[in-house]
Order: structure tokens, then C-alpha cells, then sequence
């Protein structure tokens, strides 16, 4: 294709599996204190596939954080949205040859 100057993304056929199967992306923000500095809140963003309604990545992650994690939290933001559901998938047969 001539003058063909978009990007072509592919995602790991995986990663495509786990979307087809009910997981959605999560986003969370967590906000903590600092260990040293309790007055500072600072923020770290978390992104994973996971699925809803138990959210076992987050809780996972929580749990990590806890664990492992010097800076108390003080609070967790998270949404979710699924990327496709099995409706709307469907299987083309074909092929495009880009040269």
C-alpha cells in the first residue's frame, strides 16, 4: 500500500484471550503517605487486566503493597472497563498483505 503512513498495532494473542474471556482493564490510583514525611501524599498509577466484580489483580496488588510497601495508603481510586465482550467478537476469514 502506497503512502500507507498509520501504525499497526497487534496485542499478544494472550492478552487478546484474556480480553475475550471477560477481563477488562483496570486503572488505580493509589495515594500514600510518605514513610519519612507523613504530611506528603504522593500517587502511583496501577494498570492490569482484571475481572469484575472481585477484582483478584487489585486485591492482589493491595495485599503486595501492604506487605512490601513502606508508604501507608491513604486512599485507592480504581475503574474498570471491558474492552470487548463475546457479542461483539466475530471471526473474518481473510487475509491483507501489506508489502
Amino acid at each position: 500500500m502506497k503512502g500507507f503512513t498509520g501504525v499497526v498495532q497487534m496485542i499478544d494473542r494472550s492478552e487478546f484471550e484474556m480480553i475475550l474471556r471477560g477481563y477488562g482493564l483496570t486503572t488505580a490510583r493509589f495515594v500514600y503517605r510518605m514513610p519519612d514525611h507523613p504530611s506528603i501524599l504522593q500517587e502511583f498509577i496501577w494498570q492490569e487486566y482484571d475481572l469484575a466484580p472481585k477484582f483478584p489483580a487489585l486485591h492482589d496488588f493491595i495485599d503486595f503493597w501492604h506487605q512490601k510497601i513502606e508508604g501507608p495508603l491513604h486512599s485507592v481510586i480504581f475503574t474498570h472497563k471491558r474492552l470487548i465482550s463475546g457479542r461483539e467478537w466475530r471471526n473474518v476469514s481473510g487475509e491483507m498483505v501489506l508489502n
